[in-house]
């Protein structure tokens, strides 16, 4: 799976911006009197899922909002991330929902946050000081800036050093997560890369042309580049094994919401208030990406929609869609270029223009050997067994190769590890600046990357002309890029449907309803 790390390079590149203006996670608050284990939580010979049913007063004497799995979600964790929330959704302009919505939004948020906190530490990843600490020094280089002007500004903004480095460390290792379970699961082969070149060599306006959108004229495609286009959306989530009544009410409730955005409502306030999407708290905006990295069913949805209009209805497996789209530009739109984009917030997917001539670069043939972290298998673990192979392979008592071939975790490892001729840019950063700084035949200490450990062995480095393997890397970024967003979105869906949640706040609310 190394060979395909440049499609994996989902790093915090804007954790600066973002966390700066939204804030930072409050502190989990003192531990709840009532037990957190689902079985505790019910009567004997009561199912568990009745207990907040059964007594939601006494329950919420004790300040749970929601037992996730066998952890526990307290009411001051949502009433102070409805504070940030709320402060968030003013500096955006976004209408803030009534309070019992916001609660409800918050809470599915901190749910999610705490299932993915769990699988992390199933998995083993954890993130230290010290890769916090090389985390700010590229966020404050990409900024241009050291990193005392970096914490002034972070400080300026309202956001305590401590706070925002512990946010850091989340993300780090969120995006860790996301990289591990769902991005190197995701395989472009040859044959697909073939195809989308192929299709690109037919549109002269790189694949902008979608169904019911006229064709951008070549000259001006090829002077502009690809279409850009920025989506929000509004998801009206339909729970795995619903019902057809379920489906149908759900249905409606997606209709509802259009029907309102069509009478001129606010599409980043619906979605703040009604969207089940992760990015609903921040008014729907899921980002920018060339018009070919969103989903097929996204393309072909906004093919005739304008810029600042909205979708139909969309219907995919997680339920029904509705999409705004925020901004078109290059690839022959006509719609004005966006502002400058600071350094930390490039577009995504690039620049995927066709290189014109040769591009001569410096390709490193390169060996790994990779340990993955774990349950029972911590980073001092993985990183104290490279270290001894690495002795044992300096010390010229065993080949690289063959140590891959006996200890490596990654797909290659009957290869010796071998990753072939690497280009710059392919391997993410960690990695590719450790192989960079060894010499022909060197073998590097113990590197971490998303991946987990590594030890990398430098075989030789050539000038060569990586024109068409330029090409098929973009093409590969785009294609990944199209599965990526799906793809994450059914694995929180599965670890949303895998495990136990008692959400006690929303069995309140629906008592309280009731009883009116």
């Amino acid at each position: 799976m190394m060979r395909s790390l440049h499609h994996l390079r989902r790093l915090p590149g804007n954790l600066l911006i973002a966390a700066a203006c939204a804030g930072v996670p409050a502190a989990h608050s003192q531990p709840a009197r009532a037990s957190a284990s689902p079985a505790a939580a019910a009567p004997a010979g009561q199912p568990a899922g009745q207990a907040a049913a059964a007594q939601p007063r006494e329950q919420f004497v004790d300040g749970i909002a929601a037992v996730v799995n066998k952890d526990v979600i307290t009411l001051r964790e949502v009433d102070n991330g409805a504070l940030r929330a709320t402060a968030d959704l003013t500096r955006r302009g976004i209408q803030v929902p009534p309070q019992d919505i916001l609660r409800r939004q918050v809470l599915q948020s901190l749910i999610m946050d705490r299932l993915q906190a769990q699988e992390a530490d199933r998995l083993g990843i954890r993130v230290n000081d010290q890769q916090i600490n090389q985390a700010v020094q590229t966020i404050a280089e990409r900024n241009r800036m050291s990193v005392e002007q970096m914490r002034g500004e972070i400080e300026k903004s309202g956001v305590s050093w401590d706070e925002y480095r512990k946010t850091l460390g989340t993300d780090i290792r969120m995006t860790r997560l996301r990289q591990r379970a769902v991005d190197s699961n995701i395989i472009i082969t040859d044959a697909e890369v073939d195809a989308f070149l192929k299709d690109r060599a037919r549109n002269p306006a790189f694949g902008a042309e979608a169904p019911g959108r006229p064709a951008a004229q070549p000259a001006l495609a090829a002077a502009s580049g690809p279409e850009v286009v920025a989506l929000a959306q509004i998801l009206v989530r339909v729970p795995e094994g619903a019902s057809p009544t379920e489906v149908a009410a759900l249905r409606n409730k997606a209709e509802s919401l259009l029907a309102e955005l069509k009478q001129g409502g606010d599409f980043a306030s619906l979605a703040a208030a009604s969207s089940d999407g992760p990015e609903a708290l921040q008014g729907g905006v899921m980002g920018a990406r060339p018009i070919e990295g969103w989903p097929d069913l996204f393309v072909q949805a906004i093919g005739s929609v304008a810029q600042g209009q909205v979708s139909g209805l969309i219907q995919s497996g997680n339920g029904f869609h509705i999409l705004k789209v925020l901004q078109r530009t290059g690839g022959g739109s006509q719609q004005p270029a966006p502002a400058p984009q600071p350094p930390m917030m490039p577009q995504a997917g690039g620049d995927m223009r066709a290189p014109q001539g040769p591009v001569q670069v410096t390709q490193t043939h390169a060996r790994h050997i990779l340990i993955k972290t774990s349950a029972v298998m911590s980073d001092d673990q993985a990183r104290q067994r490279l270290s001894q192979i690495r002795q044992r392979i300096v010390n010229g008592g065993a080949s690289f190769a063959d140590m891959a071939r006996q200890y490596s975790q990654d797909a290659n490892a009957p290869q010796g590890g071998d990753l072939g001729w690497v280009n710059p840019g392919e391997m993410v950063p960690a990695f590719e600046q450790a192989m960079n700084v060894l010499p022909e035949g060197g073998v590097s200490e113990p590197v971490l990357s998303p991946f987990g450990w590594h030890l990398i062995q430098v075989e030789a480095r050539r000038e060569h002309d990586v024109s068409d393997e330029l090409q098929r890397m973009q093409a590969r970024q785009i294609l990944f890029e199209r599965r990526a967003e799906p793809a994450y979105e059914d694995w929180l869906a599965q670890l949303r449907n895998e495990a136990y949640i008692d959400n006690r706040l929303e069995k309140q609310e629906q008592i309280e309803q009731n009883n009116r």
